[in-house]
């Protein structure tokens, strides 16, 4: 028996939602979700405690900002945060990211507040 191989079309899928900021879950790789998330703005400083995080740059441009430096990421680039790195993501323009991240991953690290999403949807 096969299992269920489903193909992931990222445009169709982040024409399916408009909020920004919270996570929608497209697919599972092993331990790990991989997530689409819109952004805009500012988000807050945080890290994780176990947690290393890959942020994927599909449309726009991400600012990645760190307490030493920013690093600027483009579409078709990626960045990898290693667990324990304070960060803070910034989109000038609407931004659409894939995340690759472990399922305990919560995306505002060790921030609990109004942006924290515990509970994620499914696309």
């Amino acid at each position: 028996m096969t299992a269920a191989i489903r193909k992931v079309n990222l445009t169709e899928m982040f024409g399916r939602f408009q909020d920004q900021w919270k996570p929608k879950i497209v697919g599972e790789v092993n331990d790990s979700f991989v997530k689409l998330v819109k952004l805009k703005g500012e988000f807050v400083w945080h890290h994780h405690d176990h947690e290393d995080e890959m942020f994927l740059v599909v449309k726009g441009r991400l600012r990645m900002q760190l307490r030493d430096r920013e690093i600027h990421v483009a579409p078709g680039e990626f960045i990898i945060i290693p667990h324990g790195v304070e960060h803070k993501p910034v989109a000038d323009d609407e931004t659409d990211v894939l995340l690759f991240e472990p399922h305990s991953t919560l995306n505002t690290g060790n921030i609990h507040n109004e942006r924290t999403v515990a509970r994620l949807d499914r696309l």
